[in-house]
């Protein structure tokens, strides 16, 4: 049977991150993919000039007609937009039971807000009990700790943290720390898991964090372990990173039809 993965996220016209980005991997994965607007943008690799959210009902009727058709294995979530919007897809995790991969996107790579301010108690309150797994990057976990994440032992910290106020599990990618290795951390009721790459220095990396959660929603829909699908997802961006294809002129997209070793 056809594995099924299912992303609730914003529109990058450019397509290089956001809804577009996933379904880009989840094909590349073997997946069949859905898609779930939230916001929309008018955006480039240089700069992102509008955002527009889609209605919290909008959302809710999207969710209720794809899924009552044709039930992810899995589904991952990007930029929401709004405390309501957050809260429509909490209820629809509860009650569908899919395996969720929560990618907390606060902030485009252009800098542009993408999550209003009073959503990131919603987010922690009302979406962290109810996913698979939650992946922020660095600033994103320091942000809904209120912890420094400078260092692995910082990576640490705030990893326990976003578990103790209710994720069950916690990718923390700490490609925006200073090292030649782009190291990640992947806690869980199992303990710890490091993950390292070599750092590729680049300044195409849009959409880094959409393709880590789709690939890794991916990998929960046909079946593997989490720990399996977060090696495959790295291995997969590492080599879409060094592979990028150089558009556009600020920071372009990855190659999304790259190859990738075993994890």
């Amino acid at each position: 049977m056809t594995p099924v993965a299912l992303t609730i996220a914003g529109s990058d016209p450019s397509g290089g991150a956001g809804l577009q980005a996933d379904l880009k991997t989840f094909h590349q994965f073997g997946c069949y993919g859905m898609a779930v607007v939230s916001l929309l943008t008018v955006q480039n690799t240089v700069s992102v000039d509008a955002v527009e959210l889609v209605s919290p009902e909008l959302v809710r009727r999207q969710l209720e007609a794809v899924t009552t058709d044709i039930l992810p294995g899995a589904a991952k979530t990007g930029a929401l937009g709004s405390a309501a919007i957050i809260g429509v897809v909490a209820d629809w995790a509860r009650q569908s039971g899919v395996p969720l991969v929560v990618d907390p996107v606060m902030i485009s790579k252009h800098g542009a807000s993408l999550l209003a301010e009073e959503a990131r108690q919603a987010l922690l309150d009302q979406l962290l009990p109810r996913c698979t797994l939650l992946t922020p990057n660095a600033p994103e976990a320091a942000r809904l700790t209120g912890l420094a994440v400078e260092d692995r032992d910082g990576m640490r910290a705030a990893a326990v943290r976003l578990r103790t106020l209710g994720a069950p599990a916690v990718l923390l990618k700490g490609g925006h720390l200073p090292g030649p290795e782009a190291v990640d951390l992947l806690l869980d009721e199992g303990g710890e898991v490091w993950l390292s790459a070599p750092r590729v220095d680049s300044k195409h990396t849009h959409g880094t964090g959409c393709v880590t959660a789709a690939a890794i929603a991916a990998g929960l829909a046909q079946g593997l372990s989490l720990e399996v699908s977060v090696r495959r997802a790295k291995a997969f961006v590492a080599a879409a990173i060094r592979e990028a294809p150089g558009l556009g002129a600020g920071h372009g997209p990855l190659h999304l039809f790259a190859g990738f070793p075993d994890a």
